[in-house]
C-alpha cells in the first residue's frame, strides 16, 4: 500500500494529467451523455490504504488536493457500469448493499428498498427519494472507491415529515422551514475516512444542487448535506 506522501504526490500527478468530462446524471438518459473531452493517459495511481473507521482521530489527517476528487475528471464509461450503494443508517443500525441501477434502468425492488433506509426514522414514514439523489451518492462512493476508499456512506437524515423537520427547528437543529428533506431530495451524509471539507468539495464537484458544509467538533466530526434543488453552497 502506499504512503500517504506517496498518495498526494501521485494525487497531484494525475491532477496535471486531468480529464474533463460531463457526467451522466439521469438515470434513464444514457444515451445523452456526451464526453467533452478525451481520457487521461494511462498513468497508474497509487491507491492509499483506507484508514480504520475505529480511528476517527487518523481519518480526519486524509485530505488529498481538492481538485482530485472532482468529479469532472470522470469519463463516460464510469457512469455505464451498474451502480451498487452501500448504506448504513446509524439511527435505526440498518445496512444495506444493494444494486439498484443496471443497463441504464432503475431496479425497483432496490430502488424501494433504498428509500426505506432513507426514510423518517422518527416520523416512521416512507417516501419516494429522488433518484438524482441515489445517483449523486452513488457516484461519491464509487469515486472515492477509485482511490482505495470503500466504505459506506451513512445517512444520518434522509427523508423527513413536516413534524420532524419542525421538531428538529424547535430543538435547535439546523433544518430548513422548507427544507428539500421533506419532499425526498435531501439526505445529511458522512463518510468515516473523509473530512467534511473533502467530502463536500466531491458532491459539489457533481454540479447537481445544493451542498451544505456543517463543522462540527468530537470524533465523528461534520457532516455534508446534499439535495437536488438549486445549485448553492453554505456553511452551519
Amino acid at each position: 500500500m502506499a504512503s500517504r506522501r506517496e498518495f498526494l504526490h501521485h494525487s497531484v500527478c494525475l491532477s496535471a494529467l486531468g480529464a474533463l468530462a460531463t457526467p451522466l446524471i439521469g438515470c434513464a438518459h444514457a444515451s445523452t451523455a456526451r464526453t467533452v473531452a478525451a481520457k487521461s493517459s494511462g498513468r497508474s495511481v497509487s491507491r492509499a490504504a483506507a484508514p480504520s473507521p475505529s480511528r476517527p482521530a487518523e481519518t480526519t489527517e486524509l485530505a488529498p488536493p481538492p481538485d482530485i476528487f472532482d468529479a469532472q475528471v470522470l469519463d463516460l464509461d464510469f457512469w455505464l457500469k451498474p451502480r451498487t450503494l452501500t448504506l448504513i443508517r446509524p439511527q435505526s443500525g440498518e445496512k444495506t448493499k444493494v444494486l439498484y441501477w443496471r443497463d441504464g434502468e432503475v431496479i425497483d425492488s432496490a430502488y424501494q428498498e433504498l428509500c426505506h433506509i432513507m426514510r423518517d426514522v422518527n416520523g416512521k414514514e416512507t417516501a419516494p427519494i429522488d433518484p438524482k439523489l441515489f445517483e449523486t451518492l452513488w457516484g461519491t462512493q464509487a469515486f472515492v472507491a477509485r482511490y482505495g476508499i470503500e466504505q459506506p456512506l451513512e445517512i444520518l437524515s434522509g427523508y423527513r415529515t413536516a413534524k420532524s423537520n419542525n421538531r428538529l427547528i424547535e430543538q435547535g437543529i439546523p433544518a430548513a422551514r422548507q427544507s428539500l428533506h421533506i419532499e425526498g431530495k435531501a439526505a445529511d451524509i458522512r463518510i468515516a475516512s473523509l473530512n467534511s471539507e473533502v467530502l463536500g468539495g466531491l458532491v459539489r464537484s457533481f454540479r447537481q444542487g445544493g451542498v451544505g458544509f456543517y463543522y462540527r467538533e468530537g470524533p465523528k466530526g461534520g457532516w455534508i448535506h446534499a439535495d437536488t434543488g438549486l445549485k448553492r453552497t453554505w456553511k452551519g
